[in-house]
């Protein structure tokens, strides 16, 4: 009788042991790798929730910039990470939509080599010059440009990445020749156009916002189809150039095969810190729009926006060095 009841005892044992491990995730500290430099959109966005998924979590949530390749270093090294859910990607256009297009050889598949977490935010671009540009708005800029052919450049935060294709609509679609110089991540780049080494660049708006508040920057356009409500004044650059419209995105992945328990913790918390109050007021402060969706409806947004921007991607001819 007693060996029945042991062997009931473990049983019962075995039985809450595959729930109680499910429940415990996450146990360690999660890393979330940012596949640019410190100091873009990208990581500002990362940085505001990895602090607030740590809360919901219980554990920290370790910010890692592993910039190069346009975003595909880091996003290639979360693809190739062990499966378990505390090695995550904080994904943009670039890294799912452009590059594929773009780079020749791809070390990862957008699409097979990652399980959709949640995308979290959509964020326009904007249009700066430096404060000793003499153009104040999108057709000044235009008419500047055209009496100058080549000589003014823009920075980006690389070839074919979404601020480079920005310039390059802008350049198509403006009838201007300027000269693209290319840094390894938006951050490197603005501080040089803050600097007056290169007169122009399209950025993200949240790593632009305060800069332009601080006269720092010329803020001539944002690039969404509608004024940005933190910017009611500047125009959008459609109004000047009609169909304009570039942006990027954020959005996390984790290795394909990642259990789907750990998608679920991660969704939801991600969810809830795009949702909380606060961080909800710091990211309408960039502009951005909080989306924070299922994995299911992740998947499905970035496999259109691969089918999206590889005819625009063709028809610039941006490719990668």
């Amino acid at each position: 009788m007693r060996l029945s009841a042991t062997v009931l005892a473990c049983l019962v044992s075995l039985g809450l042991a595959a729930p109680a491990s499910a429940q415990s995730f996450p146990d360690r500290p999660i890393t979330l790798v940012i596949p640019f430099a410190a100091g873009g959109s990208t990581d500002l966005v990362g940085r505001l929730i990895a602090e607030k998924m740590s809360e919901g979590l219980g554990q920290q949530v370790v910010v890692e910039n592993k910039g190069g390749a346009g975003g595909n270093l880091g996003a290639a090294a979360v693809a190739k990470a062990t499966p378990d859910g505390y090695t995550i990607l904080m994904a943009t256009v670039a890294t799912h939509a452009l590059n594929p297009a773009v780079y020749p050889n791809m070390p990862y598949d957008p699409i097979k080599d990652f399980a959709p977490i949640s995308l979290l935010v959509t964020v326009p671009n904007v249009l700066v010059v430096h404060p000793s540009v003499p153009a104040n708005n999108a057709q000044e800029l235009i008419a500047l440009l055209k009496a100058n052919p080549g000589k003014y450049s823009y920075a980006s935060s690389g070839n074919g990445s979404p601020l480079h294709l920005s310039g390059e609509l802008f350049k198509t679609m403006a009838g201007v020749d300027l000269v693209h110089v290319p840094y390894k991540g938006a951050g490197p780049a603005l501080v040089d156009v803050i600097g007056g080494q290169v007169p122009i660049m399209f950025d993200n708006l949240p790593s632009s916002t305060q800069h332009i508040r601080s006269g720092k920057l010329k803020g001539i356009a944002v690039t969404s189809p509608q004024r940005a409500a933190t910017f009611p004044d500047m125009p959008a650059l459609n109004e000047a150039l009609p169909g304009y419209e570039t942006y990027t995105w954020n959005a996390l992945f984790a290795p394909a095969g990642t259990p789907p328990e750990a998608i679920k913790k991660l969704n939801e918390e991600a969810n809830k810190a795009v949702n909380d109050p606060k961080v909800k007021e710091k990211l309408a402060e960039f502009s951005a729009t909080v989306v924070a969706s299922t994995p299911e409806e992740l998947g499905k947004f970035a496999a259109a926006e691969l089918a999206k921007w590889a005819p625009i991607v063709k028809q610039s001819g941006a490719k990668a060095d």
